[in-house]
């Protein structure tokens, strides 16, 4: 799952696709048939975020219209080849460990003694 923010600045993101051809995306909010093209710049890079001919992951950077705490369908394509999808999640949390939880304050852990027997024969 890839994670974005609600922002009107440029946001990038890699994948791993079928193919390192790419020239649109679809995003669509889950639960709508609201679909939004997008012509992102794409660009190859490897795992240090370098652009490289050879890397293995395809950077795509584009200033989405997104709204918090929504899930999308995304669909990266070529032409009309279809070379990667995933699920996009849109948070304004910050930080590496997005602590975000959609259970926040509803589950209650439950304290136990974790008393036991063990019969020997």
């Amino acid at each position: 799952m890839i994670i974005l923010q609600q922002s009107v600045s440029s946001q990038s993101f890699l994948v791993i696709p079928r193919s390192y051809t790419a020239d649109s995306i679809d995003i669509e909010e889950e639960g709508t048939d609201v679909v939004t093209n997008y012509t992102p710049t794409f660009s190859r890079v490897d795992y240090n975020d370098t652009t490289d001919a050879t890397g293995t992951y395809l950077k795509i950077v584009d200033t989405f219209t997104l709204v918090e705490d929504k899930f999308y369908k995304l669909t990266v394509k070529n032409g009309s080849a279809v070379i990667y999808k995933d699920r996009i999640f849109c948070t304004n949390q910050t930080g590496t460990s997005l602590e975000y939880s959609i259970n926040n304050g509803e589950y209650v852990d439950n304290a136990t003694d974790n008393d036991f027997i063990i019969y020997n024969d």
